[in-house]
Order: C-alpha cells, then sequence, then structure tokens
C-alpha cells in the first residue's frame, strides 16, 4: 500500500500549481500518490493537472463538471485515495524540501491516527511567519502519541485539514466527510483530534501556506463569513451525538469556537463594518446555547475582556474599545515611520509646479477619446503598444492614441504618429486626462489611477527569468526592488495581456491583483504570423542582405546580477563556420544601449568584417527576426517570438547554472528547449558545423515548443485586444475555433 496519499483540490490556482505538484513530487521520498481534482476550474488548472498526470505515474486526475467547492473536492480525492494516509494539500501551497523522510519515518515509527505537522506562513512579499507550534508546546512534543485530553493544548493548533495526516482507514470507519461552503476545515480538524486515540506531532516546518494577496477568502469582505457559524454549530452537534464521552473537552473546544469567532470580526477584510454588529449578536447568541455547564478557560487581560463582552451582549462597548486599539495602533505605526524633521523636500521648483499641474488636471474629466501609449521606459515606439495603437487606429478610429516618448527618441517614431515628451506639461496633462494607458511596462509611480480609466500591462515578453514578486526569493537578480512600490503599480492594471496559459500562470503568480487576464497571444508578433515572403524579402532587402545569404541573428538578454557581462562569443569564427554566404546580426539587450544614440548601428568589421551588422539600435525588432533563418539566444523572451516563424533556434546559454541559481528562471532551458542546445561557444560551433542547429531533433524540440507557447500567435492577437479593451466587447479576446 502506498504510504501517503496527496489530494490536490485545484480552482483558480494555476500561478501556483505547479510549485505546489513540484514540491510533492520533487522530494527525495516516492511512496506517495497524488490526487489532483479539478474543480471545474475556469483557468489552466486542469490542464497542468492532466499535464503532470501524462508525465508521472503517481499523479490521477479527476474533473468535476461543476463546481463544487473545496470541501466537496477533497471528498472526491478521498474516495480515490489508495494510500495508508492521507494529506489535504491546498493547490497553491507548497511542502518544505526533504520534509517527507522525516514525516514518513515518523508514520511509520508512530502509526498514529493524525499526524499533525508544523507549517510556516508566507506573505506575497517572501516574509515567512512562525505558526504557533511554539507557543502551544515550549517543549518539543517528541514522538510519543496521546490522546487529545491527554494535551488538550494542542486544540490551539491552527484548525486546517493541510496540517494533518490522517490514517485513512479511521478516517473511513469515522464516517467524516467535508462540509460544503467556507470554513469547512473546521468541522472536520476537531472531530479527528477529538476521535483519535493516537495523535502525533512533528514540530518541523512540513508545509508553505501561502498567504494570497487577491483571491483567498480570507481577505474577501462579503456575508459568506457568517458561514462559520454553521460550520462550528456542526462540531457541537457531533459532541452532543457522543455525549457524553467527549464532554471534558467541551470546555477547550468552546474557548477555541469564541477565539475563532472573534479572530473573524477583528479582520477588517472579511466583515465589513455594516454586518459587524449582526456577526457580534451572533456570536453572543452562539455563546448562551453552546457554554458548557462549568464554564470554560476563558483568557486573561484584553482578550478576556472581550469574552466577557461577547457574553453581556456589549457590542458598542466591544466596538468602543476595538476603535481604541485600532487608534493606539495607528499611532504607533506613525512613529515608527517618522523621519528626521530636515529630511530633503520632494520634489523641488520645475518638477512641483508640474506635479501641481497633473493634480489639478485629475480634477477634470477624463477624455473619452484619448489613448496613451508607452513602451520600454518612453524609449520609441514598438512592442505590443505599437501592435496595439496601429489595429485601434483601424478598428476604434473614434480613439485618439497618443504616444509619449524621450526628447532623444522623438525622431524614431514613424510618419503621422501624434505624440508628447516624457516630462512636459503635455505629458502630464495626457496622463491625467486619458481613459486608456497602454504600456509594456510600469507608468511613473506618480500616475494616479482614476475611476472610469483603463490600465492595460502588455508585458514585453514570455518570461524564462523570474518577476516580480518571486524574484524575492532571487536578491541577487533583484537589485534592490521595492516590491511594496511595485505592488502599488500592479493595482492600477485592468488588463493583463498574456500570450500563452504559461505566461499567465507565471505573471498571476509574479504579480498578483485583482486585473482581468487577456489570454489572446502577443500583439506583436501578429506581424511575424502574417509575413509574406514579398515582405521577408524587402526586409533583408533594407538590411543589404543578398537572397542567397545564411543569416543568424543573435540575442543575448541582460544580466542585471551581472553588470557589463559578456557571454564568450568570437563572430568572426562563427563567420567562418557559416561561410561565405553567411551574414551574422548582433542585437544587444535594450538594456546596454541606454547610451546608444537612437538609430545607431551598422558595420561593426572588428572581428566579423563586412558581413558582421550590429543592429542594436534597430528601432523594430520584427524587421530582424523576419530577415533571420537562424535566432541564437540564451534566456531572452525572443525564442517565444522568433518560433512564430517556425525557422531554427539555438539556445546558447554558457552561464546556464550560474544564471539559474543567482538569477532564477521559470523554464528549463536545457529540458525544453526550442531547438538545439549547448553551453560553450566551442559547442556552438560544433551544432553549426555537424548541421544540428536544423536537424530532425531539433525540429521536433521547436514543434513541442511552438503547441507550448505559440499556439495562440494566430495574426489576430491586437485585434483581439482592440475589440475587448476599446469597443468593450466580452468575449470577443477569445481566439476563433
Amino acid at each position: 500500500m502506498t504510504l501517503i496519499s496527496f489530494v490536490v483540490p485545484a480552482y483558480q490556482v494555476q500561478a501556483y500549481l505547479s510549485e505546489c505538484l513540484d514540491s510533492i513530487l520533487g522530494q527525495p521520498f516516492d511512496d506517495v500518490e497524488v490526487i489532483g481534482v479539478d474543480d471545474h476550474s475556469p483557468d489552466g488548472s486542469g490542464d497542468i493537472l492532466a499535464d503532470y498526470a501524462a508525465r508521472d505515474h503517481r499523479v490521477r486526475v479527476v474533473r468535476l463538471a461543476e463546481n463544487v467547492g473545496l470541501g466537496s473536492a477533497r471528498n472526491v480525492g478521498l474516495d480515490l485515495a489508495s494510500g495508508e494516509y492521507v494529506w489535504f494539500v491546498d493547490g497553491d501551497d507548497w511542502l518544505a524540501p526533504d520534509c517527507l523522510i522525516e514525516v514518513a519515518a515518523r508514520l511509520r515509527a508512530t502509526r498514529p491516527d493524525v499526524l499533525v505537522v508544523d507549517h510556516v506562513r508566507v506573505r506575497w512579499n517572501d516574509r515567512a511567519t512562525r505558526s504557533a507550534m511554539a507557543d502551544v508546546f515550549p517543549e518539543p512534543p517528541g514522538t510519543a502519541t496521546f490522546r487529545l485530553r491527554e494535551r488538550p493544548e494542542a486544540l490551539r493548533l491552527l484548525h486546517t485539514a493541510w496540517n494533518k495526516l490522517v490514517r485513512r482507514e479511521f478516517l473511513v470507519d469515522l464516517g467524516l466527510r467535508f462540509e460544503p461552503g467556507w470554513y469547512e476545515d473546521v468541522p472536520f480538524s476537531y472531530p479527528v483530534l477529538m476521535a483519535a486515540e493516537q495523535i502525533g506531532v512533528l514540530d518541523r516546518v512540513c508545509l508553505n501556506y501561502r498567504q494570497r494577496r487577491a483571491g483567498a477568502i480570507t481577505r474577501t469582505r462579503g456575508d459568506r463569513h457568517f458561514e462559520v457559524f454553521v460550520q462550528w454549530h456542526r462540531v457541537f452537534r457531533w459532541m452532543d451525538e457522543r455525549a457524553p464521552a467527549v464532554d471534558d473537552l467541551r470546555p477547550a473546544v468552546f474557548e477555541r469556537m469564541i477565539w475563532h469567532y472573534l479572530t473573524v470580526l477583528g479582520n477588517g477584510e472579511r466583515i465589513a463594518p455594516e454586518l459587524r454588529p449582526a456577526f457580534f449578536a451572533q456570536i453572543t447568541a452562539d455563546h448562551a446555547r453552546w457554554l458548557p455547564p462549568g464554564g470554560y478557560p476563558a483568557p486573561e487581560g484584553v482578550e478576556g475582556l472581550k469574552h466577557r463582552l461577547v457574553a453581556a451582549g456589549r457590542w458598542r462597548t466591544f466596538s468602543a474599545l476595538r476603535a481604541a486599539n485600532q487608534l493606539r495602533e495607528a499611532a504607533r505605526r506613525r512613529i515608527h515611520r517618522a523621519r528626521p524633521v530636515a529630511r530633503r523636500t520632494a520634489r523641488r521648483g520645475r518638477d512641483a509646479l508640474l506635479h501641481e499641474y497633473y493634480r489639478a488636471e485629475l480634477r477634470r474629466p477624463l477624455d473619452p477619446t484619448l489613448a496613451v501609449y508607452a513602451a520600454y521606459w518612453y524609449r520609441g515606439y514598438g512592442c505590443n503598444p505599437a501592435a496595439i495603437y496601429e489595429t485601434a487606429r483601424r478598428l476604434a478610429p473614434q480613439v485618439r492614441g497618443v504616444w509619449i516618448v524621450r526628447r532623444d527618441r522623438v525622431g524614431t517614431l514613424p510618419p503621422g504618429v501624434e505624440y508628447v515628451v516624457a516630462g512636459t506639461r503635455e505629458y502630464h496633462r495626457v496622463l491625467a486626462r486619458a481613459t486608456w494607458l497602454v504600456n509594456n511596462v510600469n507608468f511613473p509611480d506618480f500616475v494616479r489611477k482614476r475611476p472610469g480609466s483603463v490600465h492595460v500591462q502588455t508585458h514585453h515578453g514570455t518570461p524564462v527569468k523570474v518577476m516580480g514578486l518571486d524574484q524575492q526569493r532571487y536578491p541577487v537578480g533583484a537589485g534592490g526592488m521595492d516590491f511594496t512600490k511595485l505592488l502599488r503599480r500592479v493595482d492600477r492594471w485592468d488588463y493583463s495581456i498574456s500570450a500563452n496559459s504559461f505566461s499567465t500562470q507565471m505573471w498571476e503568480r509574479a504579480y498578483p491583483a485583482a486585473y482581468t487576464t487577456l489570454e489572446v497571444g502577443y500583439p506583436r508578433n501578429d506581424r511575424l504570423a502574417t509575413a509574406t515572403a514579398t515582405e521577408v524579402r524587402e526586409v533583408r532587402a533594407r538590411l543589404g542582405i543578398a537572397p542567397g545569404d545564411r543569416v543568424v541573428l543573435y540575442a543575448p538578454t541582460h544580466r542585471e546580477h551581472l553588470p557589463g557581462y559578456r557571454p564568450p562569443f568570437d563572430p568572426g569564427l562563427l563567420l567562418d563556420m557559416l561561410g561565405p554566404a553567411g551574414r551574422l546580426l548582433m542585437r544587444s539587450h535594450y538594456f546596454h544601449d541606454r547610451g546608444r544614440r537612437p538609430g545607431a548601428g551598422g558595420p561593426v568589421h572588428a572581428h566579423g568584417g563586412p558581413r558582421l551588422l550590429d543592429v542594436s539600435g534597430h528601432g523594430r525588432v520584427e524587421d530582424l527576426y523576419l530577415a533571420a533563418d537562424v535566432l541564437v539566444t540564451d534566456y531572452s523572451s525572443a525564442m517565444f517570438d522568433y518560433a512564430v516563424l517556425d525557422r531554427p533556434i539555438v539556445v546558447y546559454a554558457p552561464d546556464w547554472e550560474a544564471y539559474r541559481l543567482a538569477r532564477g528562471v521559470y523554464l528549463d532551458l536545457l529540458a525544453e528547449p526550442p531547438g538545439a542546445v549547448t553551453t560553450s561557444f566551442p559547442g556552438l560551433l560544433d551544432l553549426f558545423r555537424s548541421g544540428a542547429v536544423d536537424a530532425p531533433a531539433a525540429t521536433e524540440a521547436r514543434q513541442r515548443f511552438r503547441a507550448r507557447f505559440c499556439a495562440l500567435d494566430d495574426g489576430h492577437a491586437a485585434e483581439r485586444v482592440v475589440r475587448r479593451v476599446f469597443l468593450d466587447r466580452p468575449g470577443s479576446d477569445r481566439p476563433a475555433a
């Protein structure tokens, strides 16, 4: 018999589900099975489960025909489980590395009915908060098992299903199921502990409990939080049915009930102010209904006062006490944040005047016809915003598009494009008045999200390297990022444009907020998907490339953690390998050419002769993709765009191990490449020498890569964005069948 069956329900957790499954399946202990339950999730969670099941025989998947909720989904998984123990792990949480070795050892040594394991809460900023384990058990609990009445303090451990491994036969004999509704863990966890003959505690952190910034019920306001009362009523009815066998546990369980009610009431993100009096009244009613005849061990101090006010039904006094505590805490925070009086004033002179002008413009109505576009920190016209702009001019001519550019980039704009220069009075005016703001990076921090305005974040590539909040785990590459400010910018987004399901999952994890994802393909790739042979010939001719030339485009990415680093690369040796008809285009990352004169570029004769062309200053990278016969890159998103053309791609990653560890990656390019792969420059030369660049193995890898990442790039991505965002047509963002 398998030792542990993991039941993993999945509903709208596509951003986190892979991390959860990897944390289970990647343990150095494999006597496990995973029952993945797709609770009719509207996102890609079901497909992720299916993909893991196809690759790992330990994973089984069941897809539900309708959404039944977490509790019922767990029941489905429990019915399919075959392991000796069952562990219910939510799809957005993940196991600690190597924890299963200790868990399995404890299970086999003591055979408990329930094993409670330790956990940490991990917030969006990657800060971990320990559980109450050390407070409940100041002395290590040891390996001996116990009954709850022998150590009733165990009730103070968090009442969730995911911090407990339960012997399946014990659970089946008990006849306990998860109930529907919110707070479904309550009528599961307490009866399990009360019924168990042998409880074990493993004081080793085994699970990371993710505190999601958006989407969790603990951060959702509404009247569904009143369901906590229904769940606790089930606990006490269960105890009534087993009286007097569990009567001695009533006082401790009652104390936990009142503690839980007050915790929910005290969380401003759950109970709206207008609902708090009714919620408090229900606590008072339950206090009178379920109070044990001999009383209960009420806490001391302020918490004890709260219990007494609940018993007396004194809502106004309770509310006043809560308000006083909040004022005291706010004062403490203000003192903590105080800075020296002599600090430098943030804005002076002209900047202050412009800021005041911006604030004045914010008081004027939005311009219902104005859309503002920007790309790459105002470096010019390009990428997804340019593709959306061009399509909007055709499909939504009533919308006036204005670009923001730096003064030194004005000359790179196509003829007829209306623009304002960054930092000017006109710049502040359009930012304040625009109905639509479209960018592939974030607008500056001073930009306000106005009611009625629509912010569209297009991004600028399918991510290989980790982004956003995920960079907190890789501080070398984060470079002093302020993640709190980052999330304030993300909160302005109304739409996030995604090229594929993989990107959607990563963006939702890296940038958690309430925006709507438009998984439509990348607008900038429309040109690649629809390019004709004539257009390709014209682009090559403009670059001075003859019809018979074989063109290699080399486009490495930026290493922000290694300023000035350049991968080992000898253009002359590669051109020698390509032969007389070989041409090499070299394009640096845009971070490398911040001081480059716009449009700069041209022949680079050193080490390559006239067949080497520096195209770092070329305005439209799509031209270079169309001109190239082969792309050589490392961790750049260029590979995803170029794959649309279905031409050979070579991954040249000489610092793969160092980059992966220091910068962090979402995708193992050596295991799932878009073509041939090498980690050395001699190896790169060998790939071209041997013909492996476009050999059958490389072609097959590219086809798998295209199927996963390029399926939506059909030439109509920008059109789908415009119809949804500018023409307000829900459902128009879906690709045609």
